[in-house]
């Protein structure tokens, strides 16, 4: 099988001046090759599209107006907004002036803003209408610059007026961005990822036994794109092929059933919470049919998804065209997963549906993606198959071959922004990366996950037990809104730990059914609970629940901060406790 990245020979030398394109190299090679092809698209109160030579006049035009304001090759440009077609072009015009991009999740408080700008060291605030007069400028902030990125300002991103200057050429080598990253533990780190670092781990995820897409497909920007995920396996990806990236106006699952129909979404990325929220969705249609409907399409998703793995041919498209219409999921060609674990069973019901369903995994420290489940040949229980220039060991191997996670690649960041200490900690002494993460590898380099090794159980018998194994069974509980697993000290002379389920009901389905009573809904989750455990190993079983009545904090992927929740939770009410 041909390398997506052999490609590049043609333009080595010409266009290309290292071994990777520069994010800028790839963008000029895309307006060249695809001028008048949809480039950015958003679906407001009326459709705003741009060609991608509409695209490259705006980010020249920018880039001048920042290197007359004397932004200089390799200075910190902080980029903080929603999704849509102004935030890609500041993205490629703080590159196209030799910048370095620093995007920050808009939905933090200005407080925290402000003091990862001054963090940053950047003078220039590229920012959303929203926070353009909230954010501080002037003698005491080192901010001197801004531009909005919404048109009822002067200072408008596509309005900018500047003389042509010469634009610097980096390197592959050269930091293209700062990203932070809270992950689940709550402490800002500034993740320093190379224009080599982002472009090897696109080519490789554009591989043809994992993704195979091509110019026609059109890539929905629907997570934040200050997440290195988003960034990467969407904004990154769609202006490698030349395609049109349609920039999602809301998380919301009404408005984006309507963008997919819309913008005849090929390429969806989404987070495990909203594929459950949308299969619950159908899941709910189907029942609502009858006791009969609900079992003939149970069986021949069954069947599907047999045919697909034994022979793969996909007849799921033809057998349920009608329900996938109806859920405007019938234009999609591949749906990609990652953020978090996903439930098997998710994984499983969606490919019997007939879509190609790819699940992967990373963390925004190796740009993020380092495996992804090809569609060809995929492993429903496994987080996907290694990259092809990605090292990856288990190290610490329980008996089992359960070890923590190890890798080595071009995508591997150099380490974080200012911060010796953490980078150092980073790296084993033969400089491998050590991910956090724990699992497993199997004969043919596909990796299985069993948890994160900072909330690792270890029960009486000492046995270990992961957090994410348990709540993985919980996913498409409609009782549940959110669920938290962890232990809790069952025995103080032994420091033997319990297992512990903090749940936050899921009121609206409890008022649907016209429950409002805490003790039936309590009994209610018990019972979900039960019939988990039966399916669980006996060290695995949750032993205890604790409802909650507040939702928990979570970071932008929905993942619950951890630590921060177990202090929060202490702190308050300790709620119901109820041995299962």
């Amino acid at each position: 099988m041909q390398n997506s990245w052999d490609i590049l020979e043609k333009y080595r030398g010409t266009a290309i001046a290292g071994e990777w394109p520069t994010i800028t190299e790839q963008f000029h090679i895309s307006t060249t090759e695809y001028p008048q092809a949809a480039c950015f698209t958003a679906f407001g109160k009326e459709k705003v599209s741009y060609t991608y030579e509409e695209v490259s006049a705006y980010v020249e035009k920018a880039a001048d107006h920042l290197i007359e304001n004397g932004v200089k090759p390799g200075d910190n440009i902080i980029l903080t907004g929603k999704n849509t077609p102004y935030w890609g072009i500041a993205y490629l015009a703080i590159l196209e002036a030799g910048a370095v991009i620093v995007p920050i999740d808009y939905q933090l408080d200005n407080e925290t803003i402000e003091r990862l700008i001054d963090y940053a060291e950047s003078t220039v605030l590229i920012v959303d209408k929203e926070k353009y007069e909230e954010l501080s400028i002037g003698e005491t902030s080192p901010i001197k610059t801004r531009i909005a990125l919404c048109d009822e300002n002067d200072q408008f991103i596509l309005d900018l007026k500047a003389k042509a200057h010469n634009k610097p050429r980096r390197t592959e080598n050269d930091l293209a961005a700062i990203l932070y990253t809270s992950g689940t533990t709550g402490n800002e780190k500034g993740v320093m990822l190379t224009h080599k670092n982002f472009m090897s781990d696109v080519y490789q995820a554009c591989h043809d036994m994992f993704l195979g897409a091509s110019q026609e497909d059109v890539w929905y920007a629907l997570l934040p794109l200050h997440h290195s995920y988003c960034m990467t396996a969407v904004f990154l990806e769609g202006i490698k092929f030349g395609s049109e990236i349609v920039f999602a106006q809301r998380l919301v699952v009404p408005q984006i059933m309507k963008d997919l129909k819309q913008g005849n979404i090929t390429m969806f990325m989404a987070i495990p919470l909203l594929y459950n929220k949308i299969l619950q969705g159908m899941m709910k249609q189907v029942r609502a049919k009858g006791l009969a409907v609900h079992l003939y399409i149970g069986l021949m998703m069954k069947i599907s998804g047999l045919i697909k793995k034994i022979f793969h041919k996909n007849p799921g498209k033809v057998i349920f065209a009608s329900l996938l219409k109806k859920a405007n999921l019938d234009n999609l060609r591949i749906l990609i997963c990652g953020g978090g674990p996903l439930a098997p069973e998710t994984f499983r019901r969606y490919n019997q549906l007939g879509l190609d369903f790819v699940q992967g995994y990373g963390l925004t420290e190796t740009s993020p993606i380092l495996t992804l489940n090809p569609t060809a040949h995929f492993k429903v229980d496994s987080v996907g198959k290694v990259f092809p220039l990605v090292e990856m060991k288990i190290i610490d191997k329980d008996e089992q071959g359960t070890g923590e996670i190890i890798v080595k690649g071009p995508n591997v960041t150099t380490g974080y922004y200012n911060n010796t200490e953490a980078t150092e900690e980073l790296f084993t002494e033969d400089g491998y990366l050590k991910t956090g993460d724990v699992g497993y590898l199997d004969s043919e380099n596909y990796l299985y996950l069993t948890g994160r090794k900072k909330s690792l159980i270890v029960t009486e018998g000492g046995k270990n037990v992961f957090p994410e194994e348990i709540e993985d069974h919980f996913q498409l509980d409609v009782q549940i809104e959110q669920m938290m697993v962890r232990g809790y000290i069952a025995n103080r002379e032994t420091k033997s730990e319990g297992i512990e389920a903090v749940i936050l009901p899921n009121t609206e389905y409890f008022n649907s059914k016209g429950i409002y009573n805490k003790k039936k809904i309590i009994e209610e989750i018990v019972e979900v609970i039960r019939d988990h455990n039966k399916e669980l190993l006996p060290y695995k079983r949750i032993g205890r629940l604790r409802v909650i009545e507040e939702a928990l904090e979570m970071t932008t992927t929905q993942k619950i901060k951890r630590p921060k929740v177990d202090a929060l939770i202490e702190k308050t009410d300790p709620g119901i406790l109820e041995k299962i």
